[in-house]
């Protein structure tokens, strides 16, 4: 049993907005060191944050000696190498999402981490809102009984702004784009509410803004910022011939939504960003709201739902290493990105070939 886990964290954008607040906050949590491609961005987080190390070679803080925890926050193209080497250290790793780039790299990651006999984890930050774990305990308790349909709207309006510039989220070749970045937790918020896999998607991804402003001039955009899918589940203790539907767009205003709905054949539920919990049953004409805490938001980071997500995960990574825990009980694994990764593959031959696919 350990009695501090050292932190290192890869990348300085989402880790130095909420990781490390997070886990700053995290009793038994010490954090050791940062690294980013940018020297200067590495020596910023280390200074607010007081680590003791910062580096602009990820090597170094991924075999660090006093780190026992790797946080991997950079561009997807990245997570494989990253992921494999850091096991090789005996580290522990969390990775953000999507897993990798495509099913085979998340397959070798997961045969890596099991032979390793680390703790790996997906940073599915969402499924730790306390609405979202008090949905999950009420639909297995059968407050809406069998799930026939569900939906998914997700829209963050900034990246119709055309004077954004350039970066790795507009360059599918380092696994930019919001199928992978917002896509990726839908499929995940679906296979861990409903317990059952989706077997198959039509996905269609559409790139509004097609040029960014880059070195002086503009540079094309390759990836999506809409992602639309349509979905079948398999029959599970929660689903019976059940469809789903997702429109994902980063272009649509006017405000931020991210809301996920079920319908049963006794009522329906949702959930709205922050987890705010609401349930109909059969007959009602309205939506009632289910009393939850919402769990705490992140000073200075947008209160999208993820902060709050994170701030309640965060804590029990740390409980789980202290006490030598082989698992997190709803945290998202390895296995689960691999399933993830599965879908968000099939959803790319979809769109390139205009058809359903079966998974």
């Amino acid at each position: 049993m350990k009695s501090t886990v050292g932190i290192g964290f890869i990348g300085t954008g989402f880790a130095r907005k909420v990781q490390m607040p997070a886990f700053a906050a995290c009793e038994g949590a010490r954090l050791v060191s940062v690294s980013s491609g940018s020297v200067v961005n590495a020596e910023a987080a280390a200074a607010e944050f007081s680590l003791e190390h910062f580096t602009a070679d990820w090597r170094e803080t991924a075999s660090h000696p006093d780190v026992d925890l790797v946080c991997i926050t950079t561009p997807p193209n990245l997570h494989r190498e990253m992921v494999l080497f850091a096991v090789e250290q005996g580290k522990h790793v969390l990775a953000e999402k999507p897993m990798a780039m495509n099913v085979a790299e998340a397959n070798e990651m997961k045969e890596a981490s099991d032979s390793a006999g680390v703790l790996a984890l997906i940073d599915h930050e969402l499924r730790f809102q306390p609405g979202r774990q008090r949905a999950w305990t009420m639909m297995r308790e059968g407050a809406i009984g069998k799930v026939r349909h569900a939906k998914y709207n997700f829209r963050a309006p900034h990246r119709g702004d055309p004077s954004l510039p350039w970066n790795w989220w507009s360059d599918i070749e380092q696994g930019g784009g919001a199928l992978g970045a917002i896509n990726s937790h839908i499929i995940d918020s679906f296979n861990w509410l409903l317990g059952a896999d989706i077997s198959s998607i039509f996905c269609q991804l559409q790139t509004h803004v097609t040029r960014r402003p880059f070195d002086g001039g503009s540079r094309e955009v390759t990836s999506d910022d809409e992602a639309n899918m349509i979905l079948r589940f398999a029959d599970g203790e929660l689903t019976e011939n059940a469809t789903g539907i997702v429109s994902v767009s980063m272009t649509e205003q006017p405000e931020y939504v991210n809301r996920i709905e079920f319908f049963g054949t006794k009522g329906a539920m949702r959930v709205d960003h922050r987890g705010e919990l609401f349930i109909a049953k059969d007959g009602d004409n309205a939506w009632g709201e289910i009393d939850v805490v919402l769990g705490n938001a992140i000073s200075g980071a947008a209160d999208t739902g993820f902060s709050r997500g994170f701030m309640s995960f965060a804590p029990k990574i740390i409980e789980a290493i202290n006490s030598g825990s082989p698992s997190i009980k709803h945290a998202a694994t390895f296995e689960d990105g691999l399933r993830v990764q599965r879908v968000l593959d099939a959803a790319r031959i979809s769109d390139k070939e205009a058809r359903t696919i079966s998974i």
